[in-house]
C-alpha cells in the first residue's frame, strides 16, 4: 500500500501543480473546454495514462466543464501517486 503523505509533504508537492487544489485529503482540478465534444475528448485522453499509473480520478462532467478528484482511497488519502497522476493529467491539452 502506498503511504500517506505528510501535510507539509502535500503542502509542498502541492506547489508544483498550477491550477489543483488540495481539499480534504484529495487534489481536485476543473478544466473548463469550448463545448461537450472537446470536454469529452480530453476525458478520453485520460484513459491510457490512468490505466499506466493503475490510478483512476474519480471525474464528472458538466457539459463543457470537467472535474478531477484524486485520492488514494486504500490509504486513505493523498499519497506520491496521487501527485504524479496530476502532473500528467496537467500536460493533457
Amino acid at each position: 500500500m502506498a503511504r500517506l503523505l505528510t501535510e507539509a509533504e502535500i503542502q509542498e508537492q502541492a506547489k508544483s501543480l498550477s491550477d489543483w487544489t488540495v481539499d480534504d485529503s484529495k487534489l481536485e482540478i476543473t478544466r473548463t473546454f469550448k463545448d461537450f465534444v472537446e470536454a469529452i475528448e480530453f476525458v478520453n485522453k485520460l484513459v491510457e495514462p490512468a490505466e499506466s499509473a493503475r490510478h483512476h480520478p474519480h471525474i464528472e462532467i458538466f457539459y463543457n466543464k470537467v472535474k478531477i478528484t484524486l485520492t488514494t482511497h486504500d490509504a486513505g488519502g493523498l499519497t506520491q501517486l496521487d501527485f504524479d497522476v496530476a502532473q500528467v493529467i496537467s500536460q493533457i491539452n
